[in-house]
């Protein structure tokens, strides 16, 4: 017996992790997790190619009619190499940098250096948030590095220290080499800030099936629902209800 479950990857590896735990307790079932984007989730769902998609981000007008499982909420974070003096930013100064109106760390009181700009792909659910908690009215210029996944972007900002970018709060500190989460408004970027309501860049993680789950699919999404498998969410750094 086998689930397929596919999209995004800043769900992804939490998934991972979930499917580790659960066939550890049914040996004869094998859980298969893939990645592709959230936009590709809803995609494999409506198709039937995935029994569940993935999404980091609210269904779309394309999406709607999906069956909606909300397993965690994460955060959004804004990072930088560790040798960046910069500790803070604004919200309009984030924008400002990904429409490259500001384009010199020197403008940021950092040093004199560009901007190297790095943003997830278009049908991200990671890039749909930012572009909805942060650009506003503007767009992220089409000269930004544009990767597809979470950990390119890390591996990126840690190997430049003129980078910036945005992955999923709870894979900061994932990775051999370290980055920085800037605090944004004064506000750090941490778990308990995402908890208390604090920190404003915030972000659904989701299941979704092309009607109401049954069979094993349904049985392996009340595992992740568990306390057992909150737990497991927890534990990597998401919030849970």
């Amino acid at each position: 017996m086998r689930i397929i479950v596919a999209g995004s990857t800043s769900v992804q590896p939490y998934a991972e992790i979930l499917a580790e735990a659960y066939c550890d307790m049914y040996p004869e079932i094998a859980v298969d997790i893939q990645g592709g984007g959230s936009s590709a989730g809803g995609t494999a769902a409506q198709t039937g190619t995935a029994d569940i998609g993935m999404s980091s981000r609210a269904l779309n007008q394309q999406e709607e009619g999906l069956y909606v499982i909300e397993i965690a909420k994460d955060g959004l974070a804004i990072i930088v190499n560790p040798a960046n003096p910069i500790n803070n930013l604004t919200l309009e100064q984030v924008s400002a940098i990904y429409s490259q109106r500001i384009d010199n760390w020197s403008s940021l009181g950092g040093n004199n250096a560009k901007i190297h700009v790095i943003a997830r792909e278009d049908g991200s659910g990671t890039r749909s948030a930012f572009v909805d908690l942060v650009m506003h009215n503007s767009k992220i210029s089409p000269r930004a590095i544009v990767q597809d996944s979470n950990g390119a972007v890390r591996q990126l900002v840690a190997d430049d220290p003129n980078a910036i970018g945005f992955i999923s709060l709870g894979l900061v500190d994932i990775g051999e080499r370290p980055v920085k989460a800037l605090s944004l408004d004064g506000v750090a970027a941490t778990h308990d800030n995402v908890v208390n309501g604090s920190y404003n860049l915030t972000r659904p993680f989701i299941f979704v099936t092309k009607s109401e789950p049954r069979g094993i699919t349904l049985d392996f999404i009340n595992y992740v629902l568990s306390d057992e498998g909150r737990r497991i969410l927890l534990a990597e750094g998401l919030v849970v209800d």
